[in-house]
């Protein structure tokens, strides 16, 4: 018991400039990542749906207010996953872009409940 309650302690605080930050930085690195998959023909198009379902989701969580409090950023997240099927320019495949946008939904709804990996900005993750 006594360990949980440290744990909580040790908890950070929901930041939502942190949040913010973080879902511009993965917007910016998904279209990056469709351009070069788009570039690489055929083969890659799957990537690009990927990267797609990136952009999508961090696009729609970085609307004003949903990044504020970690309660709006998960029911936000709950929002998307309910959804039947997923529409955004430049997909190739509907079936993989709907199974890629709910895995990533799903990254998000653990990162968000843990309130860990918002403050990795890198390109690449």
């Amino acid at each position: 018991m006594a360990e949980k309650a440290k744990a909580k302690a040790e908890a950070k605080d929901w930041d939502g400039d942190a949040v913010r930050k973080w879902l511009d930085a993965r917007v910016v690195a998904a279209r990056s990542e469709q351009v070069v998959a788009e570039r690489g023909g055929r083969e890659l198009q799957d990537d690009c749906d990927k990267a797609s379902a990136e952009e999508m989701v961090c696009s729609l969580m970085n609307r004003k207010g949903v990044a504020d409090t970690q309660a709006a950023f998960a029911a936000a997240l709950a929002a998307i996953l309910e959804r039947d099927e997923y529409i955004w320019r430049g997909v190739y495949n509907d079936t993989r872009f709907d199974r890629h946008v709910r895995s990533y939904a799903r990254k998000l709804v653990k990162m968000a409940k843990t309130n860990t990996g918002f403050e990795n900005v890198a390109h690449y993750q």
